[in-house]
């Protein structure tokens, strides 16, 4: 049982949904029964102490958590967040509360046993409080001491072959969806390229030299279902240049009601008679899909990839047959600037072994940012103050209508005189003079 009373924090275990403060109040009792007879290398308290510690700080209405300076493994310049607390005297099993970052495998694949495994290397050296998954995807190990981060490391590589994942400014751990492992959508195998990516970039991930953090993260499809386009730096998500592929019968099927929409996920519910029309048709967001006498027809040049009506109907609908990815930078969560989402960059591009392409427009991103950044500059405001058609030239990217922001409305790609066939033939003066009355 917890020591410290917590009557502010017993307050958030009454609410209908699981509370983080029973879960730290069962690693108390865990700690303080010792079912496997554990040689704890932290004091045994620190749950408990974590509990007080909070406490205080919700009871004071200010934290009690300093950050820890310069502290890691040798050699390594990210992967540990130093923590310490202000009260080391009255709670000592929280004077030292370092984070622990580890590098997830792509989508996040797991056995039992290798779960085990960091359970007990981590009850042993740490607090037994994990974190999974963070909001960048590692497997985050919450609390331990300074003497433990090289045991720990040790023991995470040479026993588990895990290594530590990113933080500060560096590359932080990449993530991707499940893929083709598990989706019929996937235009391109997101789980091989996170992989491949974060094993050529290592130094990038363990050695800070960026202004600021920089995110991959990796999506086979345009559901999204990793939030690429709102959360990372680089963005890369599948798409597909052909036609979507029609199934006529399988359309009559699901306007019959032999099919349910939406593959069956509202079932538990009676939403009437399906009408395409309204539910597939007159939700496309460019007007690009017909239903005349029982047959389904796409414009495919005027469809953006939105998914909608695949998703509905994915008996009848399905993704084309020429797949690759486009690729969205800079977005980003508040900091300095405010949130924004990723700007359309490359708008397809091969995503096949060993992605040379794709590491291509990486790599003269990075020495373009390296040099242009300020300190705590992300990419998406180094854009925003420099100029989007500064990006497009560092990585020899050529304009084309999708990279204006707004048609026929302040467009943010301009023309430099020896891009236009022939110059200019004449200046605003004589333009003014010829054309304007």
């Amino acid at each position: 049982m917890a020591k410290h009373p917590t009557p502010m924090l017993d307050e958030l275990e009454k609410g209908p949904w699981p509370s983080f403060v029973s879960d730290i109040k069962q690693e108390c009792d865990n700690r303080a029964k010792n079912p496997k007879g554990l040689d704890y290398q932290i004091p045994a308290e620190c749950p408990d102490d974590l509990l007080g510690i909070l406490e205080l700080s919700y009871h004071e209405g200010e934290t009690h958590w300093k950050h820890g300076g310069i502290v890691g493994v040798f050699g390594y310049g990210g992967g540990v967040i130093g923590r310490y607390c202000d009260q080391p005297e009255k709670f000592p099993g929280v004077a030292h509360f370092h984070t622990v970052r580890l590098a997830q495998p792509a989508a996040k694949y797991y056995t039992a046993e290798y779960l085990e495994a960091i359970c007990d290397i981590w009850d042993l050296r740490g607090s037994g409080l994990t974190n999974m998954h963070g909001s960048t995807g590692d497997i985050v190990l919450l609390g331990t001491q300074t003497p433990q981060l090289e045991e720990i490391f040790f023991e995470m590589t040479h026993k588990l072959s895990t290594d530590l994942g990113g933080s500060g400014s560096n590359l932080r751990t990449p993530e991707s969806c499940l893929g083709i492992s598990r989706c019929e959508f996937a235009c391109y195998d997101s789980q091989l390229m996170c992989y491949q990516l974060t094993q050529d970039y290592q130094d990038e991930l363990h050695r800070p030299a960026f202004p600021y953090k920089f995110k991959f993260k990796f999506d086979a499809c345009p559901n999204g279902c990793v939030a690429s386009i709102a959360r990372s730096d680089f963005s890369v998500i599948g798409t597909w240049k052909d036609d979507i592929k029609i199934d006529q019968e399988a359309v009559k099927a699901y306007v019959g009601g032999e099919f349910k929409p939406n593959g069956g996920a509202h079932a538990g519910r009676d939403w009437g008679k399906f009408d395409i029309e309204a539910e597939v048709v007159g939700l496309c967001p460019t007007a690009c899909m017909t239903y005349e006498s029982g047959k389904l027809s796409i414009d495919n040049k005027n469809c953006t990839r939105c998914m909608h009506c695949i998703n509905t109907m994915p008996r009848a609908l399905k993704i084309g047959d020429e797949r690759g990815a486009s690729i969205l930078v800079g977005a980003k969560a508040p900091v300095l600037d405010g949130a924004q989402m990723g700007s359309l960059l490359i708008p397809f591009i091969a995503a096949e072994e060993p992605f040379d392409e794709v590491k291509e427009v990486i790599e003269n991103i990075w020495e373009w940012w390296m040099e242009e950044g300020k300190n705590r500059e992300r990419l998406g405001e180094t854009m925003k103050r420099v100029g989007f058609q500064k990006l497009l030239e560092v990585t020899g990217t050529k304009a084309v209508p999708q990279h204006v922001s707004e048609p026929r409305h302040n467009p943010y790609i301009f023309f430099k005189e020896e891009e236009v066939p022939g110059g200019w033939t004449r200046d605003i003066a004589d333009y003014r003079k010829r054309h304007m009355r």
